[in-house]
C-alpha cells in the first residue's frame, strides 16, 4: 500500500445457486491412503540411506538425485526465490515439499504444478504474508 493512500477491492459475492452447486471434497479415508502409499514410496526410495526415511531428511545431494527441477521448474523457482526474497535454505525446503506433493500425486519426477504448490506453501508459510498484502 502507499503511503497516504487506501486500497481498496470489492469482491463480488457469490450466487447461492453457485455455492449449491460445490462438490463435497476428497473423503479423508482416500487422503489417508494416499499419505500411505506416498510413505511407501519415500522408505522404499531412501532404503539405502541410513537414518533416512523421508523427504524431509534428505541432504543436498539427494536433492540433486530426487527432486531436481526441470528447467521451466528451475526457471519459476529462480523467480520465486527473487520476488520473495527467499534463503538458500528456503530452495531447499520448497524443493523437499515439491518432492512430496509429486508422491502425493505418485508422480515419478517433481513437476512444475508440483513447484509451483510447494512455493505458494512457502509463501504462506512465511509469518508476514498480511504486511506484504498478498
Amino acid at each position: 500500500m502507499l503511503e497516504g493512500k487506501s486500497a481498496i477491492t470489492e469482491i463480488q459475492a457469490v450466487p447461492f445457486s453457485e455455492l449449491s452447486k460445490i462438490k463435497p471434497g476428497e473423503p479423508s479415508t482416500s487422503h489417508r491412503e494416499r499419505v500411505i502409499k506416498a510413505r511407501l514410496i519415500q522408505e522404499e526410495r531412501f532404503k539405502d540411506y541410513k537414518n533416512v526415511h523421508c523427504n524431509a531428511q534428505m541432504t543436498e545431494q539427494m536433492l540433486h538425485k530426487f527432486a531436481e527441477p526441470d528447467a521451466a521448474s528451475l526457471d519459476m523457482l529462480r523467480m520465486a526465490m527473487e520476488r520473495l526474497k527467499l534463503s538458500a535454505r528456503a530452495y531447499s525446503r520448497i524443493l523437499k515439499v515439491a518432492r512430496t506433493i509429486a508422491d502425493l500425486a505418485g508422480s515419478e519426477k517433481v513437476q512444475s504444478q508440483h513447484i509451483a504448490e510447494a512455493i505458494g506453501y512457502r509463501n504462506l508459510d512465511r509469518g508476514d504474508w498480511a504486511e506484504r498484502g498478498i
